[in-house]
């Protein structure tokens, strides 16, 4: 089998999934999850839960025995010391951590029976089973709710806008090492759409949906879609039903841009993907999407 750590928000969840796939596809073999991340009585744990299950996506969750299985193998790293390990056990072919930002074609060889710690966050990765993601990540269960939103999305000239302030103003790691965009950025992404089509209708999601109402003047159609407080899953897709995409240094308007069909569509990024200049955006952006 192959097994993958789900952590953090559903972008970062989505982007270990579509790894994770890739890995079990070529090899034609079974993706298990690793959801224990979520557990209130994980060591470090964040409020983040394990939202994959509202997609149709085809793995199951990994017991107990067969994580630590696979957890034997983990070199476990300390500072001071350097790797401190089981040398009878420890084997990084098998536990597999991500070892920086960037794509690492060394993944895309992997064979079966391994476990895989990281985030993997590039396209790179798993590119050439669009085709089946585009499959799998798609909503369970619809709502009324979704349904009407989405039906007005799909009568427009729709493009999604994604603002995220949240926790990326009120964690300090994240504020040193993230920030948010400015409003310099936004009003130039919808300056260079509207140049660019025709009657367009901004769709525009937020954590912080106060704030973009108060700060972003757009003379275009516009609605504010956080407004009738969507699941998570259910936004990220909604914005991948529209026909353009203006989105922010995160993962989960990311996906909202990925997940795009439309053959014609513009999507814009930040060219600074985090604020910590050591961290240089690594195969995040794929080449096609304009870069601001």
């Amino acid at each position: 089998m192959i097994i993958i750590k789900l952590m953090g928000g559903i972008g970062n969840q989505m982007f270990q999934y579509a790894t994770g796939r890739r890995v079990a596809e070529i090899n034609g073999t079974k993706l298990k999850l690793d959801i224990t991340h979520f557990d209130k009585n994980y060591p470090n744990t964040t409020s983040r839960s394990f939202l994959l299950k509202n997609f149709n996506i085809d793995a199951d969750i990994a017991s107990k025995k067969e994580i630590q299985y696979f957890r034997k193998y983990k070199k476990i790293h300390i500072r001071i010391l350097g790797h401190i390990y089981n040398p009878l056990f420890a084997n990084d072919s098998i536990y597999i951590t991500e070892k920086s930002y960037g794509f690492n074609p060394e993944i895309l060889d992997l064979k079966d029976n391994i476990y895989l710690d990281g985030y993997w966050q590039s396209e790179k990765y798993f590119k050439d089973i669009r085709n089946i993601l585009l499959q799998e990540f798609t909503i369970k269960n619809k709502n009324e709710k979704y349904l009407k939103k989405l039906k007005e999305i799909e009568t427009t000239n729709a493009v999604s806008l994604h603002v995220r302030r949240g926790d990326y103003i009120s964690n300090k790691k994240l504020v040193e090492n993230y920030g948010v965009c400015n409003l310099d950025y936004y009003n130039k992404a919808i300056a260079l759409i509207t140049e660019k089509i025709e009657n367009p209708y901004f769709f525009i999601f937020s954590d912080d949906i106060n704030w973009a109402k108060n700060n972003l003047k757009i003379k275009h159609e516009h609605v504010f879609v956080s407004d009738i407080n969507l699941e998570s899953h259910e936004e990220v897709i909604l914005m991948s039903k529209c026909k353009h995409n203006i989105i922010v240094n995160s993962s989960f308007g990311w996906w909202g841009a990925w997940l795009n069909e439309n053959q014609g569509k513009i999507v814009i990024a930040p060219k600074k993907w985090f604020k910590n200049e050591s961290w240089a955006p690594k195969d995040i952006i794929p080449e096609t999407w304009v870069k601001m």
